[in-house]
């Protein structure tokens, strides 16, 4: 968005059929909706600092550390119906369905406290005594219900991030949510899948290559190989949710975004220093007893809520502040303004 079309010069300052002037604050809001950039990562020659300084002011005003508790919460009671459909369906197709979704659940340990992974586990286990019909067809409707209902936070979330009001229908917005929970659903089975084809592609690698040299090469290659489809699959999990979740008026495909980019490493850091706190002072056990590991699995999913919400936080700002430049440039704003809400300045 180097250059404002002829359209937006022309653009007035007041409401269709209204004699008030729209707020220019939210101006910039309405031309983010409308028009969004390309790329994020292009910043229009808007300051880094403001932006930080926006993010965090917005990060506040939006309440985005309670709404990521709320996303905790849905994923926390999204996932044992998840297992209970996925065991079930993979007990009708496989045989060794239980070892194939326990070494995939075993992936998980990259980033859930070992302590967190055990309770999933061991309901894990005892999902998968009994995989019957029945339980497929429950499984699946509690299962796509129950983060469909997580997903429809994140579009509540995302519209006060971006400034937009909720226009579409229930049935539409609910049925989206489902349609892209079932979607997100198939990139996170992708994603643990990968790891597990990498690291029996390196078994196999160990068994039928003779020479050390060329097998630790072909090791290190598919595993490689492996890690950087996985972060493909962890990327395109976020440009999913940033492109569908927003009920902005039009939508720009982006692969990887700054938010995206802050989101993912933050999630991975935060997981670790987690993991690393709970090694060194795992005073839950002692504290809650049985309920510690439950404790520990809605930190981590808060985390991953936080992550993400900050994401989507900073690419809108994002374009905020682009726009805001590019719209001074133009002079269709006064060069003073200052695109946040809580601060606009009079028409």
């Amino acid at each position: 968005m180097n250059t404002v079309s002829s359209d937006r010069k022309n653009h007035r300052l007041d409401r269709p059929g209204s004699n008030s002037p729209i707020p220019q604050a939210q101006l910039i809001w309405d031309y983010v909706s409308t028009s969004p950039l390309r790329s994020l990562w292009d910043l229009q020659g808007a300051s880094v600092r403001v932006i930080l300084q926006r993010t965090f002011k917005s990060f506040n005003r939006d309440n985005l550390l309670s709404r990521a508790a709320e996303l905790g919460f849905y994923f926390l009671f999204a996932l044992f119906p998840t297992l209970v459909s996925a065991t079930s369906l993979l007990g009708l197709v496989a045989r060794h369905a239980s070892s194939i979704c326990s070494e995939l659940l075993a992936y998980l340990a990259l980033v859930i406290p070992r302590s967190a992974l055990g309770i999933v586990l061991d309901t894990f286990n005892q999902t998968t005594a009994a995989a019957t019909s029945g339980k497929v067809t429950f499984g699946l409707v509690a299962a796509l219900w129950s983060a469909s209902v997580g997903f429809s936070a994140i579009q509540d979330t995302l519209n006060t991030v971006y400034n937009v009001a909720e226009t579409r229908p229930y049935w539409k917005a609910r049925g989206s949510a489902i349609l892209v929970t079932i979607l997100l659903a198939i990139i996170n089975t992708l994603t643990l899948a990968t790891l597990l084809a990498g690291d029996y592609l390196s078994r196999i690698a160990r068994v039928h290559i003779d020479q050390p040299a060329l097998q630790w090469a072909a090791v290190i290659i598919l595993r490689s190989l492996a890690w950087i489809i996985t972060f493909a699959f962890i990327t395109l999990f976020f440009a999913v949710i940033y492109y569908f979740a927003p009920n902005v008026k039009a939508s720009c495909w982006r692969w990887l975004t700054p938010g995206a980019a802050v989101g993912i490493f933050g999630w991975i850091a935060a997981s670790l220093l987690l993991r690393l706190y709970l090694h060194y002072f795992d005073t839950y056990s002692l504290t809650y007893g049985s309920l510690g590991a439950v404790i520990i699995l809605l930190t981590w999913f808060y985390i991953t809520g936080l992550m993400l919400l900050l994401g989507a936080e900073i690419n809108s700002e994002i374009e905020a502040a682009a726009t805001e430049k590019c719209l001074q440039n133009s002079h269709i704003i006064p060069a003073t303004l200052s695109a946040d809400p809580e601060h606009p300045l009079p028409s």
